[in-house]
């Protein structure tokens, strides 16, 4: 099946952010950032798609796979989930940048919690190399396999909250560590002070200027 999106931006856009929403929200969670970035932002479209599964505890509302702690799901299903949900998203980002015009050196992906687990696990397996990642409030899963799995090792900015009562503040440095372990060699990160397990202005302007300078925006 393809996913269903939402999308912002001009026809022929030169440039691609996918965001990726977190557990149990959907599409509309993250198009709306399309509007404090799109005037700094020239030639870019901003798409989202709903995750494959629907979310057992909130309407309207999908995941990319199920959490045990929190659906009570066994660790079999959440591993099995996680492959659909990799496989369907790889489908989907070669159609919608075949239906773009825009190939993966001018496609950032942006994940929020499950989007950035996600989006830390696609990105760098993809058979071309992105233009960069941007994760918010995430962790990096399966850093075991990361070196020899990684087929590319784009730019990464990493933003999360000193406050996040869903995902510790520890699963930053962690991630960092990792991916440096793993040959990535852009590797940045960003503390929202004061923040919980969210978006603040800080964090996503840190983000605009990540993506202005991977994307050479002048």
């Amino acid at each position: 099946m393809t996913l269903r999106h939402e999308r912002r931006g001009p026809d022929a856009p030169k440039r691609l952010v996918i965001f990726l929403h977190g557990y149990g929200a959907n599409a509309a969670d993250l198009i709306g950032l399309a509007d404090p970035l799109t005037p700094h932002m020239p030639d870019t479209a901003f798409l989202a798609p709903d995750a494959p599964e629907s979310c057992n505890g909130a309407p309207g509302g999908f995941q990319w796979f199920p959490i045990p702690w929190i659906d009570g799901s066994s660790e079999e299903d959440s591993m099995a989930g996680m492959d659909r949900a990799v496989d369907e998203l790889n489908v989907w980002l070669a159609s919608v940048m075949a239906d773009e015009g825009v190939g993966a050196a001018d496609t950032i992906l942006f994940g929020f919690s499950q989007g950035t687990m996600m989006a830390l696990h696609v990105g760098p397996r993809r058979p071309e190399a992105l233009a960069g990642i941007v994760g918010f409030s995430g962790r990096l899963l399966s850093p075991d396999t990361l070196e020899e799995e990684a087929t590319s090792k784009p730019p990464v900015l990493l933003v999360h909250g000193d406050a996040d009562e869903v995902v510790p503040i520890q699963s930053l440095p962690h991630a960092v560590e990792a991916l440096e372990a793993a040959g990535f060699e852009r590797v940045f990160a960003h503390v929202m002070k004061g923040t919980g397990h969210g978006i603040a202005p800080d964090g996503l302007q840190v983000a605009l200027a990540f993506m202005r300078d991977v994307f050479d925006i002048e």
